[in-house]
């Protein structure tokens, strides 16, 4: 029975530290995945900001083209 005991304690004690192993690598993996994650929100912010500019870029271009004073249009059709 003694000798089962002695076995038994470092048994126990090598499985902690597997097990404290195993927590610090899903720990990384959990980080590297949620930095991925980030990194992936900061690109569809960017990207969605850029369209949002060249949209704003292409409507302000297209109102440059509108004649910049309606009236003098209109008395220059009555002429």
């Amino acid at each position: 029975m003694l000798q089962l005991k002695s076995i038994g304690t470092p048994l126990v004690l090598t499985l902690a530290l597997f097990g404290l192993a195993g927590c610090d690598q899903a720990e990384k993996s959990a980080q590297q995945m949620l930095d991925q994650a980030a990194k992936s929100a900061k690109q569809a912010i960017d990207d969605t900001n850029q369209a949002a500019q060249q949209a704003l870029s292409d409507a302000m271009g297209q109102e440059g083209h509108k004649p910049k004073d309606p009236e003098k249009k209109a008395h220059s059709q009555e002429i």
